[in-house]
């Protein structure tokens, strides 16, 4: 999935998830922690475009930690 450009290195969802669950999870914590920063940032500067991408990535980023979250059992 692509959003166009990134809007931090951190919440680039074209680079390879890690295969192990947990290192999934850290790098979802990362990259919605790092839109969290940058969407305050944006909002103290006020643009208005890149604030609407960057509130974008972080839910689909939410979203893939949801279902990462997940039990295997529940998922059936």
């Amino acid at each position: 999935m692509s959003f166009g450009p990134s809007v931090t290195p951190s919440a680039d969802p074209d680079r390879a998830m890690p295969e192990e669950r947990g290192e999934q999870l850290d790098r979802v914590a990362s990259a919605v922690a790092s839109l969290r920063e940058e969407q305050r940032r944006l909002e103290r500067l006020g643009f208005e475009t890149p604030l609407h991408r960057c509130h974008h990535q972080r839910r689909y980023w939410e979203f893939v930690g949801a279902l990462l979250s997940l039990d295997a059992g529940d998922a059936r």
